[in-house]
């Protein structure tokens, strides 16, 4: 897809010369018809995906989508808030440093999110509920006065591993063929700490059973975290990644730094600082912060002293139109009015 170095992330995030990808609603991703078209263009399993499972590959595009949701959330306040602007993202992903390492991270756990919750609501012949059969029963909650109650697993609970197994198929496909790879190696531990954020925080949901509101049996099931608490997390883990170099044997990644821990399977990983994304740069796919709305009185990254990095804001005022004075009418109709609202607001100059 890209000119000049092979493409990462499986060719997902495309340029917009890439004749095979197009915007499906803000993010960039591929269309998953197309793919399957060019399988000669893809890695050994995810070929194998297109041919014998398409219907993965469709889930595989909405949790990409998925995830560059979330990512757009959780930097909605930042220098760099995701954009999805073609020839700005691309570059970022061409780079090692810590934005890329959070997109990949949240892809990998949008696709494994979707597939997971697809298998759960039926829409795959290959996979559904999860099986619990050989699991030991739940344990009451600490003081829940339910200690005598009768537990089973039952309900519907989600497949993770099923979830987890067809992201790491389709989305490590690229970067093991060249493991050894430093920028593989990242890749690959990135990934894996996406997935994570989705499996290693299963909830277990229960339901009472019993006459009169008694709980003399509790169904329990299985449940994934909602996708905001992986973006959530994975953010906490952006903030505290760890900046890592090869090793001389080209398959291990060393922490930079005295004293510091080697980072485990959920950490994020990165291996060049970022820009400071105060101004437009097309090389290092920094759109800028001119013109964006920050928040003149927060201290956080919000905050205008930030996000315009100390070149200052402007007050304006924007005339907006919003529903008002919306009435019920039997049966089933609201009707709303529309209202001028002024609002001031913050621009970076």
């Amino acid at each position: 897809c890209h000119p000049g170095p092979p493409p990462r992330l499986g060719c997902w995030f495309c340029s917009a010369r890439c004749p095979s990808c197009r915007a499906v609603g803000s993010p960039l991703v591929m269309d998953p018809n197309s793919i399957c078209r060019k399988t000669k263009r893809l890695a050994g399993k995810q070929a194998e995906l297109c041919q014998l499972e398409p219907e993965i590959v469709q889930e595989v595009a909405k949790g990409t989508k998925l995830g560059v949701r979330e990512c757009q959330y959780q930097f909605r306040f930042r220098r760099w808030n995701c954009t999805s602007h073609s020839k700005y993202f691309g570059k970022i992903l061409q780079q090692d440093i810590r934005e890329t390492a959070f997109v990949y991270a949240i892809t990998a756990a949008g696709v494994s999110h979707a597939i997971t919750q697809a298998c759960s609501m039926g829409e795959l012949l290959q996979c559904g509920c999860e099986l619990t059969r050989s699991r030991a029963p739940p344990s009451p909650t600490a003081g829940s006065g339910t200690e005598g109650t009768a537990w089973e697993w039952g309900g519907c609970g989600d497949d993770v591993q099923f979830g987890y197994e067809k992201s790491q198929q389709f989305m490590d496909a690229k970067s093991k063929k060249g493991k050894n790879d430093i920028r593989a190696l990242i890749d690959l531990h990135n990934n894996e700490a996406g997935r994570l954020a989705v499996r290693s925080y299963m909830r277990t949901e229960c339901k009472c059973h019993g006459l009169s509101g008694s709980c003399t049996l509790r169904t329990c099931w299985r449940k994934m975290p909602h996708f905001r608490e992986v973006g959530d997390r994975l953010l906490e883990r952006f903030n505290g990644a760890f900046k890592v170099m090869g090793g001389n044997d080209g398959k291990t990644l060393i922490p930079v730094g005295d004293n510091i821990k080697p980072p485990d399977k959920q950490d994020l990983i990165y291996s060049a600082d970022s820009p400071d994304f105060c101004s437009a740069n097309r090389k290092t796919g920094s759109l800028g912060t001119r013109g964006r709305v920050c928040n003149s009185t927060a201290m956080d990254t919000s905050g205008c002293d930030l996000l315009c990095c100390g070149r200052g804001h402007r007050d304006e005022t924007v005339v907006l139109e919003e529903n008002c004075l919306c009435r019920f009418h039997w049966c089933c109709v609201v009707q709303c009015r529309k209202c001028s609202v002024r609002q001031e607001l913050s621009l970076c100059v």
